[in-house]
């Protein structure tokens, strides 16, 4: 791969990319983000939009002023544009505004199947707690197995289709691994689950700011039916997400949170939902959320996710291309597969607690990483070989003592220079590795 192009081209774009932080030699340093997969900085034109709009920020639906006129049709016209960044279908598909991408599935498990026990989901070994989680106490879940690279095996994906026999209602899949940066084939996910008559959901929090999502058409066998994803991870963390949907899946029922702007009509013998989305979104919404959202896919969409994403894997390639000849350094995912995956390097040091090496990086160097497990633990244990004894034995160990590793995640404004500063770094605290666990060891995790 050439990565051979223009330093950080689209650095101009994000807020606070040359704040200066304090270190621990009693300097300052310019800030290196390589966080990018818990949260993004926001974009300036979303900072800029936000400021514009809130002259003109007030109550929608149902109030007359002017005002309140403005800001009801900014919220609702809003949809439509979330809907053509993700190729979705508008006569077929609706959004739904939620807190985050979290929020979202969990609206989702309390709608599908409603509560059926008989009802299966097939989610993986490789997900985020989030799409985990919330299906284990309403259905009968069960886990597509992981080959040994810890990617996704279709193949016991679609031997499970069989076994259950009609049974299974969704498959659950994340667009791409928190963990790995692995992207899931999922029109292949999709084909599968349709069809054995299931429908699919892909958890898009760490897909859909990296690279071009469509969810195809209803009539495709490679239609998407569920998607979400959160706006904090594509540079607008002003507290909203996206679950897209069929409109008809949130037609029955009641919804899983009840109040001011659900209902239609009520006594208190009677209710009557409102249609959805507005029956699926209780309370007074998060408008400059949906502002800043908006912003944030007009810009995206002006840079173009296929340039995004070319930008994003050349930088991973680079940092991957040198990490795996530093000496002393365990990579969790396939250094040779960079074009099946977001930009994401899970590593250690042999040696050295990835706790320790975090905290490092930041007060020596003003660099920001993630260590732990990712809210993926089942994905992280698997990765690391960990036993089910050592798992009940660290329940009562300290945190800090439990075993995880190093995520870097690139933005699209991270530069080739940072990963080249971060290098020298990582190389720096591998050759004084005993005098940085003697500086460090004791400071509290």
């Amino acid at each position: 791969m050439n990565y051979e192009t223009e330093e950080a081209p689209y650095r101009y774009l994000v807020a606070g990319v040359d704040t200066q932080v304090p270190l621990a030699n009693g300097n300052y340093g310019t800030y290196v983000n390589f966080d990018n997969a818990a949260t993004t900085p926001p974009f300036n034109s979303v900072i800029k939009d936000i400021i514009s709009f809130s002259p003109w920020y007030s109550s929608i639906h149902r109030g007359n002023g002017y005002k309140s006129q403005i800001s009801s049709n900014i919220f609702e016209s809003s949809r439509e544009t979330v809907l053509n960044f993700v190729h979705a279908d508008s006569s077929n598909d609706t959004v739904i505004y939620v807190k985050n991408t979290t929020e979202g599935i969990n609206k989702l498990s309390f709608r599908l199947c409603t509560g059926d026990k008989k009802c299966v989901v097939l989610s993986t070994n490789m997900e985020h707690h989030s799409n985990d989680l919330p299906w284990r106490d309403k259905y009968k879940l069960d886990y597509i197995e992981l080959d040994k690279q810890g990617k996704l095996s279709l193949k016991d994906l679609e031997q499970k289709l069989i076994n259950y026999n009609g049974a299974v209602k969704l498959v659950t899949v994340s667009g791409a691994s928190n963990v790995t940066g692995y992207i899931n084939p999922i029109y292949e996910v999709a084909k599968l689950a349709h069809k054995h008559n299931a429908k699919i959901l892909v958890d898009g929090a760490q897909l859909v700011p990296h690279s071009p999502v469509d969810m195809k058409p209803e009539s495709s066998l490679e239609h998407i039916d569920f998607l979400v994803f959160s706006a904090h991870k594509m540079y607008a963390p002003f507290g909203i997400g996206v679950l897209i949907g069929p409109k008809a899946a949130f037609m029955q029922g009641a919804p899983d949170y009840k109040g001011g702007g659900t209902v239609d009509l009520v006594t208190h013998e009677y209710v009557a939902w409102n249609e959805p989305p507005e029956k699926e979104e209780a309370g007074t919404p998060n408008v400059m959320g949906v502002v800043a959202l908006v912003s944030a896919i007009k810009t995206l969409t002006s840079i173009g996710m296929k340039n995004i994403d070319t930008y994003e894997r050349s930088l991973a390639y680079y940092a991957l291309s040198s990490i795996k000849n530093i000496k002393d350094i365990e990579l969790y995912a396939s250094s040779e597969d960079i074009n099946n995956r977001v930009s994401i390097i899970p590593f250690n040091i042999k040696g050295m607690p990835h706790s320790i090496v975090s905290e490092i990086l930041s007060l020596e160097a003003g660099i920001a990483v993630r260590t732990g497990c990712f809210c993926a633990h089942p994905y992280v244990q698997k990765l690391l070989d960990v036993s089910g004894e050592d798992i009940s034995n660290y329940l009562r160990t300290d945190k800090s003592e439990r075993p995880g590793m190093i995520r870097l995640s690139f933005g699209l404004y991270n530069s080739f220079s940072e990963i080249d500063y971060f290098l020298r770094v990582l190389k720096y605290i591998i050759n004084n590795k005993q005098y940085f666990l003697n500086k460090y060891s004791n400071h509290t995790h």
